[in-house]
């Protein structure tokens, strides 16, 4: 299969790219980025949108693909409601209806986060916009739409963009809540299962993302 990742120079997304360009099924990728990333490698391409919200000049080259992992995103932290729903919300949406425009048989898988607020109607705010996001994807007539919801993500193997943080913690934090973590390596492999092998359920939890990391 041929896959679109967003946010490949993040956490998230340098990890599931990493899984992609391991795997034997996924032939293609695509990276649209808002900045040069530096990867290379034989199946790997880079389309360069400095705004989600104007990808009008670069169509022709996000035609002819099977599945979109959305991994652009950003913290929450120091940001007001309105900035952060333009970033995670307006954005993810806007891209969203066009990769349906392009490629209507298109698997949609959008990263989430671990207690996403599907109500949209709780105090947390990352938590409702999130939530905001998950539900409008859930309208698209997308092949399929799946949400991703991981907690703490131990890094894949080859991955640079870890920060100090994640260095200090991965040891130990898995062993302490081994239910609220898993690694990004099996965030990659459910994304590249969800594809070829449907689920049972829209939004994954972090027990449905390892389970169907070995399916």
């Amino acid at each position: 299969m041929k896959v679109i990742i967003t946010g490949a120079t993040g956490f998230v997304g340098e990890g599931v790219l990493l899984e992609c360009l391991r795997n034997n099924d996924v032939s293609a990728v695509l990276m649209v980025n808002r900045k040069p990333s530096g990867i290379q490698h034989p199946k790997l391409r880079e389309c360069i949108v400095p705004d989600f919200m104007e990808l009008n000049a670069v169509k022709s080259q996000l035609i002819g693909y099977d599945a979109c992992f959305y991994c652009a995103g950003i913290s929450s932290v120091g940001l007001t409601e309105e900035v952060y729903t333009h970033i995670t919300y307006d954005l993810t949406i806007n891209f969203a209806k066009v990769m349906l425009s392009l490629n209507p048989d298109m698997v949609f898988n959008f990263v989430s986060g671990s207690h996403t607020d599907a109500s949209e109607k709780g105090k947390i705010m990352w938590a409702r916009v999130k939530g905001k996001a998950e539900n409008a994807l859930a309208k698209l007539p997308f092949k399929a739409q799946y949400n991703f919801r991981p907690g703490f993500m131990k890094p894949t193997k080859g991955q640079q963009n870890v920060k100090t943080f994640y260095k200090i913690i991965v040891p130990i934090f898995p062993l302490l809540f081994p239910s609220q973590s898993c690694t990004l390596q099996e965030v990659g492999l459910s994304m590249i299962h969800a594809v070829l092998k449907g689920y049972t359920v829209r939004t994954l939890e972090i027990s449905d993302i390892k389970r169907l990391a070995v399916a």
